[in-house]
């Protein structure tokens, strides 16, 4: 007997007299509560399938005290998530670990300053179970937001921002951006390269900021030549512009480590457009080895992250933070801030 399509929905009430058990008896089974036969629980989800019973969500939550849902928060533009493949996997690594969970996802974007309060406002009303925040700046007030509002979250990237220090043990998944950024140049110096340029994300970023150091260090100095040094932003418009400086500023580099392979992608257009040709006069090298790498023209050497599995980690740290029982007990993962290996990958152009 299954509901008419345009009929009545199916209530408790009816899966309870369908199964022969109480109302109570098929809420605590709905619900994931314990206390329940195996064989009773089995018929009750008998019924339900039978009669195509869907639990009223905000019923439930009244009962669990759950939404069933998690904020994702990129404190970016809509214009910049969209253009760029690496907000795209990251998103399809925490969509997988999610949906298998049975938990929807409601993306969040900071177009503006005045959406902050949007935000903080929606994290705080409880619509939500918990919050997965990447992309954040030094002087972004979103983690505060969280705390106070005492939402378990997890961060995309070490923590950096204002207050950071403050938080007991905040968790977090990363790369390791200094170790990849060391492999980008200690390859190129092995080339023989000698006058390295670094194109930088937005330092205000602690994988910018960690990404830079990693430079410093492979070149063995803490003051590189600052002509050598331009911010692209992590966009392809900032990596064409900025590699535009560095060949106003040192005509004579002969290598260049990009910070993304987004900007890399630009600095490659404004390459050709100065007759610079990559490898034989300038060696690049990216970093995240994303698609769009390997249909470079040269094809991008590059650092690999895997960004995919750092979204899934990230959800799977939330769905462990929220329920211990949402992860089989051979699969969890600790309950501690996560760094993933960095690779680099070698191909036509550096």
């Amino acid at each position: 007997m299954v509901s008419e399509p345009n009929g009545p929905r199916p209530t408790l009430e009816a899966v309870a007299a369908l199964a022969g058990v109480s109302r109570a008896t098929v809420s605590r089974v709905v619900n994931g509560g314990a206390g329940v036969r195996a064989a009773v629980q089995e018929r009750v989800r008998q019924a339900v399938t039978e009669l195509g019973y869907v639990p009223n969500s905000a019923a439930r939550s009244l009962v669990t005290r759950r939404t069933g849902a998690v904020a994702v928060v990129i404190a970016e533009p809509e214009t910049r998530v969209f253009s760029d493949p690496f907000f795209g996997r990251q998103l399809r690594g925490i969509s997988r670990e999610l949906a298998a969970a049975d938990v929807q996802l409601l993306l969040m974007f900071v177009e503006h300053r005045a959406d902050y309060d949007r935000i903080g406002r929606y994290l705080s009303a409880g619509h939500v179970d918990g919050a997965l925040m990447f992309s954040l700046h030094r002087d972004d007030p979103l983690p505060a937001m969280a705390e106070r509002a005492g939402l378990p979250t997890i961060y995309g990237g070490r923590p950096g921002w204002a207050g950071a220090d403050r938080v007991p043990r905040p968790l977090y998944v990363d790369t390791d951006n200094r170790g990849g950024a060391r492999q980008a140049v200690r390859h190129l110096l092995g080339r023989g390269r000698r006058r390295i340029a670094v194109i930088t994300g937005p330092l205000d970023q602690t994988s910018a900021v960690d990404r830079l150091d990693g430079y410093r260090e492979a070149l063995g100095t803490a003051e590189p030549d600052p002509r050598l040094i331009a911010d692209g932003g992590f966009t392809a418009q900032g990596g064409e512009r900025a590699m535009a400086e560095l060949l106003d500023a040192a005509p004579d580099l002969d290598a260049v480590f990009i910070c993304s392979d987004l900007m890399a992608s630009g600095a490659l257009r404004t390459l050709r457009a100065r007759g610079r040709r990559v490898p034989e006069e300038v060696a690049v090298v990216g970093y995240d080895d994303l698609e769009p790498a390997a249909w470079a023209d040269p094809p991008l050497t590059t650092v690999r992250q895997d960004v995919e599995e750092m979204g899934r980690l990230m959800a799977r740290l939330l769905l462990r933070l929220l329920d211990p029982r949402k992860t089989e007990e051979a699969d969890a993962v600790e309950l501690a801030p996560v760094i993933t290996e960095a690779r680099l990958v070698v191909r036509e152009s550096g």
